[in-house]
């Protein structure tokens, strides 16, 4: 098989490969029950290292605890080889995170996810020494408000696959993260059943590969739990399915493969390895080393003044993210550039040098008007004046872009204000200083990246039957203020 394997690789050893390719490969570390999982992940984190493999194993506060009380130091020392990222306190343990999320606002939510999962994070620096980089959900229990409570917690990453929110099957930034989620037609998994496995997994990665690379390059995901190659059905399908909540005492051992079958799937696996590792142009990286392929240079940007007129045109048109040269900017980030240098101008009575970004989260509920008044076509100059100033320091103390935004009485959504904001900005950056500002639509369009809630979103078979979270999207499709691509730094 593996000659097979190398004759594939030679065909391929000539073509272009100044488009890198980084395969990113990361395993959920989460079974707690069944004993023999333990030796499939010291396992395979000793074959990587062999292979000169680095990957992320995201462990569940729970696996570290058990792994401690069963005395596996061993398992733990294979492991701290890897970077070691975080998979939820106890995974499948009723409530699961979606689940208890799912009527929670924004900041309640934050503080909810923080208060039940803080533990496992603390557990596994305790255990592993080292802070988890990274983060994945359980199954689809997937919630916005995650992201600002992990980045509370010192995690930057967010690390998994779903179809909540994405950009084209590669990287994105989303709730101030760098998320490699959603990956799909780049996803690159082996079936562990033996007979043509390897040669299907082979065969589909150059096809995936030889694709990203036409496109110029991009990243590669493949995900694994170590418990597929010894299990013959998941630990927590056996324990907690369909919204299931048996005590300790009650869980079930899931049932595991003839001895053959593991081996095979262990064989298969590390042949496909090193079918990957020996491809040219091509390379393993682990999530630390993805933040720094993908960092986020609009954060250290300094903007001039014609560079902003040019992000003012775009979100009267469309209030999304932008694409930029070698940098792309979201909805939140122009909010914040185009209210920061607006203040400063109305303070100063001249324009800034530079502006810089500063991070910030989406509104943290759906506008409604304000009742009684009506609805002005206009404002004073002055009046509008003050609301810059007062949305400028909103986001400064608050770093979220406003729900809505206050001229006397009346209230504006985010997207109205930031149209409104971007005209006036252009006419002052023209010379001229209205007595009157035109009130102005804004046309929100970053939140069609972002599912629709439906059952079918929430197929993991731990939810309750019928299982659906419209509040815990309706929260998603407002952090789409933050959404946008990824940029490769070659």
């Amino acid at each position: 098989m593996l000659v097979m394997v190398l004759a594939l690789v030679s065909r391929v050893a000539g073509q272009d490969t100044s488009a890198p390719i980084y395969v990113t490969l990361w395993f959920d570390t989460e079974d707690y029950i069944l004993p023999q999982d333990d030796e499939a992940t010291k396992r395979l984190a000793e074959m990587l290292t062999r292979l000169g493999v680095r990957a992320t194993f995201k462990v569940v506060g729970e696996k570290a605890r058990v792994l401690e009380h069963r005395g596996r130091r061993d398992v733990i020392a294979a492991l701290k080889r890897h970077d070691i990222g975080y998979h939820s306190n106890t995974h499948s343990q009723q409530p699961t995170i979606a689940v208890y999320l799912q009527n929670a606002g924004w900041e309640d939510g934050r503080a909810e996810f923080y208060r039940r999962e803080v533990e496992g994070v603390r557990d596994i620096e305790r255990i592993f020494g080292v802070k988890p980089v990274a983060y994945g959900q359980p199954g689809s229990a997937w919630a916005p408000q995650t992201y600002p409570a992990l980045r509370d917690m010192g995690i930057g990453m967010y690390l998994d696959e779903s179809d909540h929110v994405g950009i084209d099957d590669q990287p994105f930034y989303y709730g101030g993260m760098l998320n490699v989620f959603k990956m799909r037609s780049n996803l690159a998994r082996m079936v562990l059943s033996g007979g043509a496995s390897l040669a299907n997994a082979t065969s589909a990665f150059t096809k995936v590969s030889e694709q990203l690379r036409r496109k110029g390059g991009g990243t590669i995901s493949i995900y694994y739990h170590p418990n597929e190659w010894v299990h013959t059905e998941f630990w927590d399908a056996v324990n907690f399915r369909r919204g299931a909540n048996p005590t300790r005492a009650e869980w079930k051992v899931p049932g595991t493969k003839p001895a053959a079958e593991t081996e095979q799937a262990f064989h298969d696996f590390d042949q496909y390895i090193r079918f990957i590792k020996a491809q040219p142009g091509i390379r393993f990286v682990t999530a630390t080393e993805l933040m720094t392929i993908y960092a986020d240079k609009a954060m250290t940007h300094s903007f001039r003044q014609e560079d902003l007129v040019g992000f003012a045109r775009s979100v009267q048109k469309d209030i999304t993210f932008q694409r930029l040269d070698g940098y792309t900017l979201s909805a939140a980030d122009v909010f914040g550039l185009l209210t920061d240098a607006m203040a400063a101008f109305i303070e100063r009575n001249e324009w800034l040098p530079a502006t810089r970004a500063r991070a910030l989260d989406g509104p943290a509920r759906t506008y409604a008007p304000a009742t009684g008044g009506t609805r002005s076509s206009s404002f004073r100059w002055s009046a509008f004046a003050q609301a810059v100033r007062d949305t400028s320091d909103y986001c400064r103390t608050s770093h979220r872009v406003p729900d809505e935004v206050w001229i006397g009485v009346e209230s504006m959504s985010p997207a109205d204000y930031l149209a409104t904001l971007a005209g006036t900005f252009e006419d002052l950056a023209s010379g001229k200083t209205p007595s009157d500002v035109s009130r102005r639509e804004g046309h929100y369009t970053a939140d069609r990246y972002v599912a629709d809630d439906s059952p079918a979103l929430w197929s993991w078979p731990i939810f309750p039957e019928g299982f659906h979270a419209p509040r815990i999207m309706e929260l998603a499709r407002l952090q789409a203020w933050t959404l946008k691509p990824a940029v490769l730094q070659r």
